[in-house]
């Protein structure tokens, strides 16, 4: 794949998925973020099974999305911004790298932000003041090793929902209009 071809699709993929989190997360429900969450744009990660470009192009629209959260939450979204976007390079890179295996391909962005993500969440959570999980009636006020705990399974939870249910049929639907041929051709 020539540079500009990577560049190109690297850039297309990054916006798409900085603009679908973006228009997520503006809706009334707070899908995209929390300690339960179902980020929709996810769902694009299978983009990563098709071409090398989709490594960054992740990571970067993950980035994007997440520094605009900064406006709107103040700077404790840089850690969103780093460790968010760190666990989406580490599950994009694992999706590429085991892409000859759909399937077991598809949990490398459920373990890394399964994993990732809540280390720091109950910092965010703590700074808005919502250490407390009222459907299960939860108050983890200074647990952090529970909030971790219970932010890995709820995590791991939202993103293997989103990234099974939605992505792995956007997987097969692409493959069948022949964007397969994208990871032969890298």
């Amino acid at each position: 794949m020539s540079r500009s071809r990577f560049i190109a699709q690297a850039g297309v993929i990054a916006a798409l998925y900085a603009a679908f989190t973006l228009l997520v997360l503006q809706l009334p429900s707070q899908l995209g973020w929390g300690l339960v969450q179902f980020r929709i744009s996810e769902a694009l990660t299978v983009v990563a099974l098709f071409t090398p470009a989709g490594v960054p192009g992740l990571t970067i629209g993950t980035l994007i999305a997440n520094a605009f959260m900064i406006t709107q939450v103040g700077p404790l979204a840089l850690l969103d911004v780093v460790f968010g976007s760190l666990g989406t390079l580490l599950g994009a890179t694992w999706m590429w790298r085991l892409r000859r295996r759909p399937a077991l391909a598809l949990a490398g962005p459920v373990i890394a932000n399964a994993l990732i993500v809540p280390a720091y969440l109950p910092i965010l959570l703590k700074g808005f003041g919502l250490y407390e999980v009222p459907l299960l009636g939860i108050d983890l006020e200074g647990h952090w090793l529970g909030m971790y705990l219970f932010g890995v399974l709820a995590v791991g939870i939202g993103e293997a929902l989103v990234v099974y249910g939605l992505g792995l049929p956007l997987y097969v639907g692409l493959k069948r209009l022949g964007f397969g041929r994208l990871a032969e051709d890298a």
